[in-house]
């Protein structure tokens, strides 16, 4: 994957965005939490306000948290909006820093999986369910009926946020270890789950459960980043279906809400049949 050109320039990418989006190294040092004004602004990927370098707002958690305080998220919609207008599933293809995780775990040399078609196209859908339900729908519910706030995909699900957030915070804290309970050791299940997927299967995690890469993937026909394919000068030999991390059925539909424009579907093309573009 970061053999070629374009793949060594992403892998340049993905880790400088990390280590901006990351960029309280203090943090990391002390265990303690950056808490000035940036963690005011949501940052355009799934990077969890708990993680000890963190200097912005993940949007999916500050989402959960106006939604829980019984407010409409006006500043959130409309930055992850402005991002998905203007770059779509580029965000999760060069900025997202789980993406990264996911990237590096894949190229562990072991044997590969493809998940079948069929299968694939119902798992895809989950990350839509996830963020109609855990993010937007049980929050509100909660706030409503009960009068609490409970950031649902935060709190049971996201696999991002216990690795940078949670293990990362116990493991600088000593005395929070001891706080540690049942719902700890089931986020850590799943993040585990997820790891051990990526090894044998490219980026599961934004295949079948970001929920903000479903949001972006809401703005696949309108954002102005796009790859577009030749279908004349296409030679059908499937070599860009074999690379796609995310299994899109490239030379049916290249335009779709799963690809994360990558790149690599560009780059191996023999004939250059499929090229980026802006609207």
């Amino acid at each position: 994957m970061y053999r070629n050109r374009l793949g060594r320039l992403r892998l340049g990418i993905q880790l400088l965005s990390t280590a901006f989006f990351n960029g309280y190294y203090k943090g990391f040092l002390t265990g303690k939490l950056y808490t000035g004004k940036g963690k005011n602004v949501c940052v355009p990927v799934l990077n969890c306000y708990s993680c000890p370098g963190a200097i912005g707002a993940c949007p999916i958690g500050a989402l959960q948290a106006i939604l829980g305080q019984r407010r409409v998220p006006f500043y959130v919609l409309g930055s992850i909006m402005l991002f998905g207008l203007v770059l779509g599933r580029i965000v999760c293809g060069f900025l997202c820093p789980f993406g990264l995780v996911q990237d590096l775990l894949h190229r562990i040399p072991t044997p590969k999986f493809h998940v079948p078609q069929r299968i694939h196209r119902v798992l895809c859908y989950v990350k839509y369910v996830l963020l109609g339900g855990f993010v937007v729908i049980l929050p509100v519910v909660a706030a409503m009926v009960r009068g609490i706030q409970i950031p649902y995909f935060c709190k049971y699900v996201c696999p991002a946020g216990t690795l940078s957030g949670g293990v990362v915070l116990s493991a600088l804290n000593p005395q929070l270890r001891s706080l540690l309970g049942v719902l700890f050791g089931w986020k850590v299940v799943v993040l585990v789950g997820v790891v051990v997927l990526a090894v044998f299967i490219p980026r599961p995690f934004c295949r079948y459960i970001c929920p903000l890469g479903a949001f972006y993937g809401l703005f696949h026909k309108v954002s102005i980043a796009q790859l577009t394919i030749d279908k004349k000068q296409c030679i059908d030999c499937g070599k860009c279906e074999q690379v796609c991390p995310m299994q899109v059925e490239i030379r049916k539909e290249i335009r779709t809400p799963e690809c994360i424009q990558c790149g690599a579907c560009k780059e191996i093309c023999p004939v250059g049949a499929i090229r980026r573009q802006r609207r």
